[in-house]
């Protein structure tokens, strides 16, 4: 008896699950969705290109900002590589070839 009791009950938390899953989905259709359109609503004022007003980045897109502060890190980094090694490089490797 107890174990048609528990199967009752799972075929009611089954179907019931199944009958609340088409309610929200009903539901989510009548919802409007605005996907991506929030990108055109602009709050404060409108971002300008890094040509545009090269010294103030404050004012620069988000984007661009990105690749300016990464291409001087890049430039900094690899200036700084090249002084600590003293700039050694192919000059190094025909010497050492031409002497052999």
């Amino acid at each position: 008896m107890a174990t048609l009791a528990a199967a009752a009950a799972r075929q009611f938390a089954t179907s019931s699950r199944i009958s609340s899953a088409r309610t929200s989905s009903q539901a989510s259709n009548l919802i409007q969705r605005r996907g991506l359109a929030g990108a055109a609503d602009h709050h404060g004022t409108p971002r300008i290109n890094v040509w545009q007003d090269p010294l103030s980045p404050s004012k620069w897109k988000e984007e661009h900002f990105v690749i300016v502060s990464l291409s001087g890190w890049g430039l900094l980094i690899f200036g700084a590589y090249k002084f600590f090694t003293g700039g050694k490089g192919k000059k190094e490797e025909k010497l050492a070839e031409a002497s052999h």
